[in-house]
């Protein structure tokens, strides 16, 4: 039972990191893709 509870935490943390590397990430694509549309709109 502990095991299945740490592997679960690990997994919420491992959920967290990416939300923290993807949301900037998507946020600059979209600007970028924003910036790209007007120049080239």
């Amino acid at each position: 039972m502990n095991n299945k509870n740490k592997k679960s935490g690990s997994r919420l943390w491992l959920v967290l990191f990416w939300l923290y590397v993807a949301l900037p990430l998507l946020w600059g694509v979209m600007s970028t893709l924003k910036k790209a549309m007007a120049l080239f709109g």
